[in-house]
């Protein structure tokens, strides 16, 4: 360690073999005191050199705490969950598919519970997968307080999922107006894979299904997405762009209502830009309230 500190090679160690040269050389000396004192010299030097020696050194240095990396500032806190849990709730998600392929029992007890709406009400139920489930739409504090609107969003649904359940948790409601946001699952292939024109005939189907009842109906555009984080690769922003242009159009041929959060809310890259989303899919605090006026408007719109 000195060595290697000061730049020089340090010395090599006394051996055994030195020392009992040394010891030799001490017999042949007619004096024993002198025998003595250079067996106890040689003795001496083994030990310094021992306690000098590289390995000893830094055995004794004690080591330095290891240094973090700062955290980058984030826009906002993204959800945190351990490996462990993903496993759980995939394998949770898999085997519902099986039982519960809509996932009914989600909003079964609430639907029940939910009193008919009151003359005059404008209720309004919204159709949708995580990004809606994560809009916080009801209550006081929500992005609509005082309004009678309903979520009805489930994280990771595909299109065929909100179509078995949309009578349970829209029609059945009876609502006067149904925002539906609906199609990045299905690009992802969250239930197997889709083809957009698959994606296309279950939105008309929610949509014909709202009209049937006297339900407006409004489409809104499938979200900025330049990548999926729990499907990476699959380039699903020309997808987006593509069911966007058909929802617009359909709504448009059929008299529904159109919202168009992806123009919006786009990037360069035709992604959800770090400022309104923590992972490039769902959004921020700040993503939302982009989309609230712009769905507030087009809910207004419908119920003209």
């Amino acid at each position: 360690m000195l060595g290697r500190l000061s730049g020089q090679t340090p010395a090599p160690l006394p051996t055994i073999e030195s020392v009992r040269e040394v010891g030799f050389a001490a017999r042949g000396e007619r004096e024993p005191a002198l025998h003595r004192i250079a067996l106890r010299i040689a003795f001496v030097l083994v030990a310094l050199a021992a306690m000098l020696s590289p390995a000893a050194l830094m055995a004794q240095t004690p080591e330095a705490p290891a240094s973090k990396a700062p955290v980058a500032a984030q826009p906002a806190p993204a959800p945190q969950f351990s490996d462990a849990q993903k496993s759980i709730w995939q394998k949770e998600y898999e085997a519902r598919l099986l039982t519960d392929f809509p996932w009914l029992a989600k909003f079964k007890e609430a639907d029940l519970a939910l009193a008919p709406p009151t003359k005059g009400e404008d209720r309004v139920v919204f159709m949708g997968d995580s990004i809606t489930e994560g809009w916080k739409i009801e209550g006081p504090n929500g992005s609509f307080p005082g309004k009678p609107y309903i979520n009805r969003g489930i994280s990771g649904q595909t299109t065929p999922q909100m179509l078995d359940r949309f009578r349970q948790d829209v029609i059945d409601l009876h609502p006067k107006v149904v925002v539906i946001l609906a199609g990045t699952n299905d690009i992802a292939g969250n239930t197997g894979p889709m083809t957009l024109e698959e994606t296309e005939g279950n939105l008309a189907s929610m949509a014909e299904l709202a009209a049937a009842h006297k339900i407006r109906v409004v489409l809104c555009s499938v979200t900025p997405a330049f990548d999926f984080p729990w499907k990476p690769g699959l380039t699903p922003a020309p997808k987006v762009l593509a069911l966007n242009a058909w929802i617009k159009a359909y709504a448009e041929e059929h008299g529904h209502v159109y919202v168009d959060y992806h123009t919006a809310m786009k990037d360069s890259r035709d992604g959800l830009p770090a400022a309104l989303s923590y992972d490039g899919v769902h959004p921020l605090p700040a993503g939302y309230a982009v989309m609230t006026p712009l769905v507030e408007a087009g809910i207004e719109k419908a119920l003209k």
